[in-house]
């Protein structure tokens, strides 16, 4: 990464990473691109070591599906191929060397999925944009005039319960309602597909944001993998970044806002539950966010798990159940609470991302994500579909009843 500021925030971030990989205790996978093999490797990282062990599984979707895949990662042999801080030194575009391994997203066959309006702070913010049409200059007024209706016991509502509806019939009376409303406090939960799979982009990487959007801002959010038969098997951190002037047009352009190149980041690693974490570490977690700008601009952010309206256990069952199967398994970005509206520049038009931004999400137990914003149509190219990885691990060997 070129700038100052940008290398610096990286340096923090791959810093606490390397950290976290030290751990021997924890089970972390993630997936490696390997120049010299021409295609991923799915790693395990333990003691600052990353050890390849795609020859034990192909893929990280083949791992979740282990009736133990946290124990299953530990017994997995295979060639060490070079130290933690190396690779993650060597995952930046401006800053690789081609010929040797970087870091890549932690997932791959998986299906991206998303949640939407699980948080009440976020929820009001998608009412807000759906009613002034993507217009930042408008934000301001409409949320107070939609905090003056709705009040502050709505985050105490539970979605779909009888209070809920009560509010609902309310709403609608007072000509208030809106679809945001329905699925952050009705029965179903919104889940949308984010993006194609092996489109995300992990650690390290640039992330994208349209040029032609004047409204925008990342989402740290939890990410949970689940297998193809609904079980949770670990989770990640994940930016789920967003138009929210696009959105805010027409919910109908929700394709557009959300599923961009570049525009879902998981990583840095995906750690597998065993008796050290579990789902309940994720219903505590506390993200924080931190935006550097390349002019020196600042945002410090949270999103609290506590706060989420519905538990992360219902919203993988409403994604994946007898009516949605996902035989490659999924992964679940859970929403967030963060929905940035500091003015950056112009007075009330609130917070959108620069070129040059680095966003950085952080939990204890799962470490720190780390991006630089760019256009969309100048982030690294996804050249590798399910086809060719499909090629790649046929030619390696690594694919049929033998294995």
């Amino acid at each position: 990464m070129s700038s100052t500021i940008a290398a610096e925030a990286v340096a923090r971030a791959f810093a606490e990473t390397a950290r976290l990989g030290e751990r021997s205790d924890a089970a972390f996978v993630g997936r490696v691109f390997r120049p010299d093999l021409g295609g991923p490797s799915v790693v395990r990282i333990a003691g600052g070591r990353v050890v390849d062990v795609t020859g034990a599984f192909a893929t990280v979707s083949e791992l979740c599906e282990n009736d133990d895949p946290a124990s299953a990662l530990r017994r997995a042999e295979g060639d060490d191929i070079g130290s933690l801080a190396e690779l993650l030194g060597n995952t930046p575009p401006d800053d690789r060397n081609a010929s040797r391994p970087h870091f890549i997203a932690p997932v791959d066959l998986q299906a991206l999925k998303a949640a939407g309006v699980t948080f009440v702070v976020s929820m009001l913010e998608r009412v807000i944009e759906e009613r002034i049409r993507g217009d930042a200059n408008a934000a301001g007024g409409v949320r107070q005039q939609i905090l003056d209706l709705v009040g502050s016991d709505i985050r105490n509502l539970k979605p779909g319960s009888t209070e809920a509806a009560a509010l609902k019939v309310a709403l609608i009376e007072a000509g208030a309602w809106s679809q945001y409303l329905e699925v952050g406090i009705g029965p179903d939960a919104e889940i949308f597909t984010k993006g194609q799979p092996l489109s995300a982009v992990g650690s390290g990487s640039d992330i994208g944001v349209h040029p032609g959007s004047t409204w925008n801002n990342p989402e740290p959010e939890i990410v949970l993998a689940v297998s193809s038969k609904g079980r949770i098997v670990g989770a990640s951190l994940g930016n789920d970044v967003n138009l929210r002037d696009v959105e805010g047009r027409s919910a109908l352009l929700l394709g557009k806002a959300k599923d961009n190149n570049g525009a879902a980041a998981i990583g840095p690693f995906l750690r597998l539950f065993d008796d050290g974490f579990t789902l309940d570490d994720v219903r505590r977690t506390e993200l924080s966010l931190v935006i550097d700008g390349p002019e020196g601009y600042r945002l410090d952010g949270r999103s609290s798990m506590s706060q989420i309206s519905r538990d992360p256990a219902e919203i993988v069952g409403q994604a994946v159940n007898d009516h949605h199967l996902y035989p490659d398994g999924l992964v679940l970005f859970l929403g967030t609470m963060f929905a940035p509206i500091q003015d950056r520049d112009d007075p009330g038009r609130g917070f959108t991302h620069k070129t040059g931004d680095v966003v950085t999400i952080r939990t204890e137990a799962l470490g720190a994500l780390v991006n630089r914003v760019k256009p969309t149509d100048e982030v690294e190219g996804w050249t590798m579909g399910v086809a060719a990885l499909m090629r790649n691990l046929a030619k390696r060997g690594l694919l049929g009843a033998s294995r």
